[in-house]
């Protein structure tokens, strides 16, 4: 695993055998910035949350070693850290630990590109008052396979923002799960992925209010293209009957550009007890604004043009989410490339 600093210089690669091959490449990490390779049986591992299903359980119980990567308390971290993973086929296996001190404030994003069968746990050992953002970029070839468990522990006023971009791959299947380990917790899960032709991409979030006076925010967005392609989101929230004070709600938005895509889109919503600030869910699925493509090429703008501003409009406010313009140039591009290959 390559843990370095935006811009950091890159040597040469160092490949990691699990059954498949990872070239991951080697690079500098933030100042404060320690990384460990530890066994299971590190109290940190499993911490924030234990697998949930059989593909989850089928990773951790066979890594070979876990990556714990931490920043101190009261580090404030002036470059991201990265950690790239790229596939060259086989099937591979891992567990990653992010431990967040207190009050510490950290950005984290892991890019995922190239072709393997990847089953991975994912923890976030989040501080009380840390501040932490990660995105998580899917961008494999077309033949990958990719199933990965996020559980996110936020301690008491810490707030925790994820960005989950999915391009790529067969099959992925992204599962976060969030819960609160002290009053004043805040989550925002954003996320955004574009299905094309035979791809199935699936989202899977548990937020468990099990905290008095915790907040949190979920607004997923996709935009499918090409017979079978398939797009999954599974939005669950769990107010406990102790998580009095919580404020709570969750959107799901998806845009059809062809026939042949399906979504299926499901908010849940369990309240256990009344006394809360509120809490909601929505979930809205269609084609094309007519309207709107009729506005922009009466305006002289191209049928071809008017679509790629229509898409980028509605993925707009997830893209500014990112806030890392490297990336956020990136996105643009790979939706752009996607709406040229359908014209």
């Amino acid at each position: 695993m390559a843990v370095h600093a935006a811009g950091a210089p890159e040597g040469p690669p160092r490949r990691h055998r699990h059954g498949g091959r990872f070239d991951q490449g080697r690079g500098e990490r933030p100042d404060g910035v320690t990384v460990e390779s530890v066994g299971r049986d590190d109290a940190r591992v499993g911490r924030a949350g234990t697998p949930v299903d059989r593909v989850a359980a089928q990773a951790f119980s066979s890594f070979e070693k876990a990556t714990v990567v931490s920043v101190p308390k009261e580090t404030v971290l002036t470059e991201p850290v990265r950690v790239t993973l790229h596939g060259e086929g086989g099937a591979t296996f891992g567990h990653t630990v992010f431990e967040i001190g207190a009050f510490a404030e950290a950005v984290i994003v892991i890019d995922h590109t190239g072709d393997a069968v990847r089953a991975a746990n994912v923890d976030f050992l989040i501080g009380d008052g840390a501040k932490v953002t990660f995105v998580s970029v899917q961008d494999w070839d077309d033949t990958a396979v990719h199933c990965s468990q996020h559980n996110v522990l936020v301690g008491r006023d810490a707030g925790f923002k994820s960005v989950v971009i999915t391009f790529g791959g067969d099959v992925v299947r992204l599962h976060p799960r969030v819960a609160y380990a002290g009053t004043g917790g805040e989550a925002e899960l954003f996320g955004l992925y574009f299905t094309d032709a035979g791809q199935h991409q699936e989202h899977r979030l548990l937020v468990t209010h099990n905290t008095p006076h915790c907040k949190s925010n979920v607004v997923y967005k996709g935009a499918l293209q090409g017979d079978d392609a398939h797009a999954v989101w599974i939005g669950d929230v769990l107010i406990e009957a102790g998580a009095e004070g919580t404020d709570t709600y969750e959107m799901n938005r998806n845009l059809v550009l062809t026939d042949g895509a399906r979504v299926d889109s499901v908010p849940n919503l369990e309240i256990e007890t009344g006394e809360i600030v509120g809490a909601g869910h929505a979930s809205a699925t269609g084609r094309f604004d007519d309207e709107q493509l009729f506005y922009l090429m009466a305006r002289g703008i191209p049928e071809a043009e008017a679509r790629r501003l229509v898409v980028r409009g509605f993925f707009a406010e997830l893209v500014q989410q990112i806030g890392l313009p490297d990336v956020e140039e990136r996105l643009i591009a790979k939706i752009e490339a996607e709406l040229e290959a359908s014209v």
